[in-house]
């Protein structure tokens, strides 16, 4: 027992390490098979990077020493850029698509709170609001045409101000078309926003709009189909 307990323990780092570096390969090919040009931007951070280091060097007369420090800001240079191009091409192969901007909000920080599911919604047309809660207050963001969202984002910010009339309400129009936001740019937009509540508010603002509810899809009423229980004696054959 002894001896697997620590041939564990010192195969397990070897392991991270091996899947940390498969996982960077594996988004470095998607990302190049979105973005030939992630691999010219990758080499021109990297050796620009040395470039900068050396000409440093040079002038300092350590040119070996500046180097050899400037390797490792070369290659995590390389890496964010990547990581920037990677989540640009994530954003690109979303968008248009329907939940798109769900999916761009899970990217929010800490000190937000995103529903999981729209709190307004067309069902002809899939057109939806989704809820933010934060110490900026509430935000609303659309996805759909801004002449066709706007009923449904005004009907919510109305629903919203009835029950909380002194917490703020913001509304974002995501999408690539004229007024709107893109996704890549969402959350950043959102995160920028001068903050009004206290943690604490913030926190209260999210529990009353829970308790409020969001949009329910058109089903019948009746017995839930998915919450009925089994005849237990009819199971038994009794």
């Amino acid at each position: 027992m002894a001896r697997s307990k620590s041939s564990d323990a010192t195969s397990s780092p070897k392991e991270k390490k091996q899947g940390r570096l498969a996982q960077l390969w594996t988004i470095f090919r998607m990302t190049r098979k979105a973005d030939p040009a992630v691999v010219w931007w990758m080499l021109l951070g990297f050796f620009g990077t040395l470039a900068v280091s050396a000409g440093v060097g040079v002038l300092i007369d350590r040119m070996i020493f500046v180097v050899m420090l400037g390797l490792p800001i070369a290659f995590l240079l390389a890496l964010v850029i990547m990581a920037r191009r990677a989540e640009r091409a994530a954003y690109a192969n979303i968008e248009g698509q329907v939940g798109a901007t769900a999916t761009a909000l899970r990217n929010l920080r800490r000190g937000w709170t995103v529903e999981e599911q729209p709190v307004a919604i067309d069902p002809r047309t899939q057109d939806h609001v989704i809820r933010a809660i934060g110490r900026p207050g509430v935000v609303l963001v659309t996805e759909g045409p801004l002449p066709r969202v706007a009923r449904l984002v005004d009907k919510e910010r109305k629903r919203i101000t009835r029950v909380l009339p002194n917490v703020p309400v913001h509304v974002i129009h995501a999408g690539s078309g004229e007024g709107q936001v893109p996704l890549r740019k969402l959350t950043a937009k959102i995160t920028r926003m001068r903050p009004v509540l206290s943690k604490t508010q913030a926190a209260e603002v999210t529990k009353h709009l829970r308790a409020l509810g969001g949009a329910r899809p058109p089903i019948p009423k009746g017995i839930d189909p998915f919450r009925a229980r089994p005849d237990r004696r009819a199971l038994r054959g009794r």
